[in-house]
């Protein structure tokens, strides 16, 4: 009889040592389960912050996208109102294209009532793809934050645009530089666009050499 008493003080000795680990890892699982929850608290609040800030960003550039397209838009269409003398508009049209965003380009007249909306490369022979380059380079300059500074440089503009609006686009370019103070550096052979700028030369390449005349500008 004594010898089962010590058999069954034994075992209850065994199972308390035991059931005090096992409290002891119930424990520590409760007090990582606090810190986890804690931490699960913070990250929520962080993804939800982020969510917040996400939004705001595409918010944020979704208004400066408009901003900067309503700008241009401006810009161009007074660009082109004043060279050809009409009611022409510059359209860009935005959307997504694989997850990117993509703009095209129209022009928008207005004929007796009738709304003619047009890519610029299959209005008026060439001319308005012209004027519409120009006056982009000349708001991309502007609006280029921060602002870039230089002249703007020019490779045989209006090329395409007809004798009959030559001298309206030396006269925008003529006020272009003044009114945002930028020089322009021009390479062309239209003898009006030449006559318009302060300082004109006559570049003649001859035997590899090339010869720069100045001309004198009345």
């Amino acid at each position: 009889m004594k010898l089962r008493l010590e058999e069954l003080n034994k075992e209850l000795n065994s199972l308390q040592h035991f059931i005090s680990r096992e409290e002891g890892k119930r424990d520590k699982l409760i007090e990582k389960y606090d810190e986890n929850s804690i931490k699960l608290k913070s990250i929520t609040a962080e993804l939800e912050l982020l969510e917040k800030v996400t939004i705001l960003f595409q918010k944020t550039s979704e208004y400066a996208r408009q901003q900067a397209k309503r700008q241009i838009e401006t810009l161009v269409t007074k660009c082109l109102q004043y060279v050809f003398e009409s009611n022409i508009e510059f359209v860009i049209e935005l959307d997504e294209l694989r997850n990117k965003a993509n703009a095209e380009f129209y022009v928008v007249t207005d004929s007796d009532g009738i709304i003619i909306k047009t890519k610029p490369e299959l209005s008026r022979g060439g001319g308005v793809v012209d004027i519409v380059s120009l006056a982009l380079r000349i708001a991309f300059l502007q609006i280029h934050k921060p602002q870039i500074q230089g002249p703007l440089i020019l490779d045989e503009p209006a090329k395409h645009v007809s004798e009959e609006y030559i001298f309206n686009v030396g006269e925008f370019l003529k006020q272009t530089s003044e009114m945002f103070g930028r020089q322009i550096v021009m390479v062309t052979h239209n003898n009006h666009l030449a006559a318009i700028s302060n300082k004109s030369y006559r570049v003649e390449y001859h035997q590899n050499i090339s010869k720069c005349t100045p001309i004198d500008n009345i």
